[in-house]
């Protein structure tokens, strides 16, 4: 009877630790189960939250953005919580877990426009990697630098033949010519009274010459879209705020999050970053709808007009133009020839037979501008003008350059190959340093937007590209669980 007694009581103990395993395996397991559901319903609220991205950032800029206003304009993220949450509590009322939101919200956060944009950048550089992979990138880079080097060099070029003033060099000597000439009128008129009191005789003049210089002179103080705009292509008059853009306002900032977005400066990345602004932005010769028409141009200019930001263009194309061609007339034999010749001539019709080299350097920078005028009107028109020209591309003589007004479309030639207005402005951009090419192309984006029906508050540092949140949760009415994620676009 003891031994029976005995072995009951074991098992008694045994069964009892047995129960207690079991009991605590199958709350380790609910306790898991809940765990889990709580980290789905997080998940689920997360990728809920950021499937509504603006639909229209994505439609016309390939942006995964979410509009944190939600229309309103300014950043609201009680609302963004509250519709996370939306999603979270379905989730956490499934099975029979008893699960409970206490509390939540976000830990971090951030907009697109933090960190000085460095958000929207990144994002626009991979989207330009997957759109044109490795060979697409290799093959633009070079080509670009190319042009980069050459236009550089013709720029350079133009400043230096603009800065010897050889125009003002002219004109004193022409007035230095002048007055000596009535000087010497004014003294034989008093010898000769002295003498028989009769006027001298007027001297004797070299035959007269066409001198194109007074006429090219006349139109450099043209102004410069008068010039270079073709007939029947109007120009955008409009302004904006600058105050109400990206650049110019105070922006809104999200919460920190854990690391930061690393920088990338690489001469690859602002080449693709470019290459997004030219496929998405307006320019003159594809303008914009709404807002600023000519957005690149924009970005060039910084003007809050399109007249101002255009004509910074033209200034710049015209003093590109200017250097190539007057490098081309400095190295044709030919060419130097008739300048040499003109100015021989228009120097001994002014009895100033010195000053024959500076009005050859005047002619050649004269003929330069004429000639430039020509390839701007016609990149303008939408042609091509080789960057680096042939005597056989050159369109204008010398002999026409006083006509230069009256020929304008008539002179005027495209060609096949060459660069055309886009090119030109692709160049310019790569002169522009990283952070005025991304406020300027977060200015367009945000502007864009705006002039869409019912979009007019749209605020581009409302948008949200990551979010940290948290949330806690009461499983079986006794233990919280606090559950933390992450959720980027980028």
């Amino acid at each position: 009877m003891d031994r029976k007694g005995s072995i009951t009581v074991f098992l008694t103990l045994v069964l009892s630790l047995m129960l207690s395993l079991v009991c605590t395996s199958i709350e380790s397991v609910r306790m898991a189960a809940a765990r889990t559901q709580i980290l789905s319903s997080l998940d689920i609220g997360l990728y809920s939250l950021f499937g509504q991205y603006d639909k229209i950032l994505l439609k016309d800029y390939d942006l995964f953005l979410l509009d944190g206003s939600w229309g309103g304009g300014m950043l609201d993220m009680a609302k963004v919580y509250d519709n996370m949450e939306s999603y979270i509590k379905p989730v956490l009322r499934q099975n029979s877990q008893k699960l409970s939101l206490v509390e939540g919200g976000f830990t971090g956060c951030r907009l697109a426009t933090d960190e000085e944009g460095e958000a929207f950048y990144c994002q626009v550089v991979q989207y330009m990697k997957d759109t044109l992979g490795s060979q697409g990138i290799q093959l633009l880079t070079e080509r670009m630098r190319e042009r980069e080097n050459k236009t550089k060099e013709a720029e350079e070029t133009g400043k230096q033949a603009q800065s010897k003033d050889a125009i003002g060099s002219y004109e004193r000597e022409m007035n230095e010519a002048a007055k000596n000439s009535q000087q010497a009128q004014e003294a034989a008129d008093a010898a000769a009274q002295e003498g028989n009191g009769q006027a001298a005789a007027p001297p004797v003049k070299a035959p007269e010459v066409k001198n194109p210089i007074t006429v090219i002179k006349r139109i450099m103080k043209m102004g410069i879209l008068e010039l270079v705009i073709p007939p029947g292509k109007g120009i955008s008059e409009n302004r904006v705020s600058k105050g109400t853009l990206v650049s110019g306002r105070t922006l809104q900032e999200g919460l920190p999050l854990f690391g930061t977005i690393k920088k990338d400066s690489s001469y690859t990345s602002q080449i693709l970053f470019q290459q997004y602004l030219m496929d998405k932005l307006g320019n003159y010769q594809d303008s914009a709808p709404g807002g600023l028409r000519y957005q690149i141009e924009y970005i060039l200019g910084g003007k809050d007009n399109d007249l101002d930001n255009l004509k910074s263009v033209a200034t710049k194309l015209l003093l590109v133009r200017e250097g190539v061609n007057f490098a081309h007339l400095l190295a044709d034999t030919a060419k130097r020839a008739q300048a040499e010749a003109l100015a021989a001539a228009i120097a001994a019709a002014f009895l100033i037979p010195p000053a024959a080299l500076i009005i050859e350097g005047a002619l050649l920078l004269c003929w330069a501008f004429a000639e430039s005028v020509l390839d701007v009107r016609e990149l303008f028109d939408g042609g091509k003008v080789p960057l680096i020209k042939s005597a056989q591309d050159w369109q204008l003589s010398l002999e026409k350059l006083p006509e230069l007004l009256s020929g304008l479309d008539t002179e005027r030639r495209g060609t096949e190959t060459g660069m055309d207005y886009e090119d030109y402005l692709q160049v310019f951009l790569l002169t522009k340093g990283k952070t005025a090419k991304l406020k300027g192309g977060m200015d367009m984006v945000e502007l864009s937007v705006r002039s869409l029906p019912g979009r007019e508050a749209f605020q581009l540092d409302s948008c949200i590209v990551s979010v940290e949140a948290s949330i806690d949760v009461r499983a079986n009415t006794r233990k919280i669980f606090t559950a933390t994620k992450q959720y980027s676009y980028i």
